[in-house]
């Protein structure tokens, strides 16, 4: 089975990036959420790696190419 992390549609507050690894890992992602903001307090790179995660991150395809 192929997994691939996607930007989430329905779990997002800003771009859907905690919500997708969430979803990918099977954790809250408000966990996520909460040590991606304390990551941004301790060095500030947590700030650039979400931008580069909302960037390399792909969104789900809202269209079923195996129906056609």
């Amino acid at each position: 089975m192929d997994r691939r992390v996607y930007l989430s549609d329905t779990n997002k507050k800003i771009a859907g990036v905690c919500g997708g690894l969430g979803e990918y890992f099977g954790i809250d992602p408000t966990v996520i959420r909460l040590l991606w903001v304390i990551s941004v307090f301790l060095d500030g790179l947590g700030l650039l790696a979400y931008f580069i995660a909302w960037i390399v991150m792909p969104r789900r395809s809202r269209c079923n190419y195996d129906s056609w």
